[in-house]
């Protein structure tokens, strides 16, 4: 799958001084907002969970789907994209899209790209069990069933999961991300066991063609057909 956008991998010092927000769920592909730079690397302290609600984005009122969220882990580290905030209008989108809709909160910590200066303070949108939308820790096949069964305005609930394991697997090919990617796998199981059509949940279908096609993504093969 190719970004719509230009990945690098250096901050200059200089540019440190901008505005940046870290992308780590649906941004990594649909960021949505304009910027003037995306670079990728990772941050630490923190573990990426499939713990958040979502009634409006990838599910509804009576059934929320299952979208990313930062758990505190001294151990850990979550790699993403750091986007140079451009304008105003951004952080405005951001809020109506991360806040409002989605109920997570602002925090800062330092985020580290493959080559240059860290950036010490990034803004991350973080959601934790004080908001109504919060589902908490389950087993991961009973995830994998959340997932599988919602829908919300933006699509699928398993797109957004697919496309993130798919950024996962092109940019940051040496990371383990064991929670994402046993999820991944608990997910494509259920959809090849009950036949269900993968092209249909994916939305944009030129881009599920290369989803398909790529080595890096032969499981999506399970279950393709025209939507």
């Amino acid at each position: 799958m190719k970004t719509i956008f230009q990945l690098d991998d250096n901050i200059e010092t200089s540019q440190t001084k901008s505005l940046w927000v870290f992308g780590y769920g649906s941004l990594c592909w649909r960021p949505g907002f304009e910027f003037d730079k995306a670079v990728v690397g990772h941050i630490k302290g923190f573990s990426r969970k499939f713990w958040q609600g979502n009634d409006v984005h990838r599910g509804t009122e009576e059934k929320p789907g299952r979208v990313a969220t930062l758990v505190e882990d001294n151990e850990s580290t979550v790699h993403g994209i750091a986007f140079a905030i451009s304008g105003e209008a951004a952080i405005s989108y951001l809020s109506q899209r991360e806040v409002k809709l989605g109920g997570y909160d602002t925090k800062f910590t330092t985020f580290y790209p493959l080559k240059g200066a860290p950036i010490r303070n990034i803004l991350l949108y973080v959601a934790t069990p004080a908001n109504s939308l919060w589902l908490g820790d389950a087993p991961i096949s009973n995830i994998a069933n959340e997932i599988i069964e919602t829908k919300g305005i933006c699509g699928y609930n398993v797109e957004y999961l697919l496309r993130l394991a798919d950024f996962m697997r092109r940019y940051c090919p040496d990371v383990e991300d064991s929670h994402l990617f046993n999820l991944e796998a608990a997910v494509m199981t259920k959809i090849r066991d009950k036949k269900m059509c993968l092209t249909t949940m994916m939305g944009d279908a030129e881009i599920t063609k290369e989803l398909v096609a790529s080595n890096s993504a032969q499981a999506y093969k399970a279950k393709a057909c025209v939507a």
